[in-house]
């Protein structure tokens, strides 16, 4: 048996915040469903191991440019179904001025086996592009997609 729904997601989040990014799609199965319904842009569905691994990669030149950001407030709900969790938390993000910003997410997971199946990761899009100092790229992709 695999690492169960609650370890999964926090090797997961404590793995993007650390930069692990190379390790994050052996959390997941090699047949997946991996929605952002938030996301600006709109994203499409990820739905393989490969797909999560062209995700996570993060080109070498851009890994020194990437904000510090930590994983606080985490809150783990179990559910009647032994597979799914609901996980409540928040990437604090240390900006340049040593301020912090806050993004909260919302994670409902289902994991089989050790491995994520089926994410919808619900990730306020102003507060992340925010706290990467890339508002302007967000308002970009609403004037391209709400033009």
């Amino acid at each position: 048996m695999g690492l169960s729904p609650r370890e999964v997601f926090l090797r997961l989040v404590h793995g993007v915040a650390d930069g692990n990014f190379e390790e994050l799609p052996g959390l997941y199965g090699e047949v997946t469903d991996v929605r952002h319904p938030m996301a600006t842009p709109e994203s499409e569905p990820l739905t393989s191991r490969r797909a999560l691994h062209e995700h996570f990669t993060v080109p070498p030149e851009a890994r020194g440019s990437l904000p510090k950001r930590r994983v606080v407030d985490v809150v783990v709900h179990e559910t009647a179904d032994p597979e799914v969790i609901v996980a409540e938390f928040a990437y604090e993000f240390t900006l340049p001025d040593d301020s912090t910003a806050k993004v909260p997410c919302v994670f409902v997971m289902r994991v089989q086996d050790g491995q994520i199946v089926e994410s919808r990761d619900y990730i306020d899009p102003i507060r992340t592009r925010t706290a990467r100092g890339d508002l302007d790229g967000l308002i970009a992709s609403l004037r391209k997609e709400f033009p």
